[in-house]
């Protein structure tokens, strides 16, 4: 009885410490289900997603709210460009803001740690995810961006889709952005 009893226990500890270990490094599900929902719905401009106007700026472009949020996030928008070279929309969550740098980079890491290990099931159930390098940030550089993109998708929408995470300075603080939008590669000239 009492090796049943330790047999039992050694097992109960073994997959609790298991669940633990992939707890500590896998995203929540609810992370990456609303990542894929983002995801997906980028091919449509995000207009599923998109809720009520929030701010319309005389720069041309508007911020819409968002029925799908990030966990973790503290705000979700969906930002709407009206400019000849980019008509796309820009999906943007924040993960901190305010004074605390080193809390800032906290959430900077963690944020594309995240990111990376997120599992989305794409359109013909295959797993894809997003690579990239992590860029440093410093205390006396107020800008570092990490440009992750999917991998391994060879979908034509999806050619300059990134996720582009932010770690950012002024005089009211710190702010730290994840952005999934379409970006014009560095080698592509301007449009005519």
């Amino acid at each position: 009885m009492k090796k049943i009893l330790l047999s039992f226990f050694i097992i109960f500890t073994y997959s609790n410490g298991y669940a633990q270990f992939y707890k500590s490094v896998l995203p929540s599900p609810d992370f990456s289900n609303a990542l894929e929902k983002i995801v997906l719905d980028f091919r449509l401009d995000y207009h599923t997603i998109q809720v009520d106007s929030l701010v319309s700026h005389e720069d041309g472009y508007e911020i819409y709210g968002s029925s799908v949020t990030l966990p973790g996030s503290t705000d979700c928008q969906i930002m709407r460009f009206h400019s000849v070279d980019d008509t796309t929309a820009a999906f943007q969550a924040t993960f901190y803001q305010g004074e605390d740098y080193n809390e800032a980079v906290k959430a900077y890491q963690n944020c594309i740690r995240i990111i990376k290990r997120s599992r989305i099931h794409w359109i013909d159930r295959r797993i894809i995810n997003f690579g990239g390098k992590e860029e440093s940030s410093s205390e006396s550089v107020p800008f570092t961006v990490s440009v992750l993109r999917i991998t391994d998708l060879d979908d034509y929408r999806y050619k300059n889709f990134c996720a582009e995470v932010e770690i950012r300075g002024d005089v009211t603080g710190w702010q730290v952005h994840a952005s999934f939008h379409y970006k014009r590669s560095d080698t592509e000239g301007p449009t005519e």
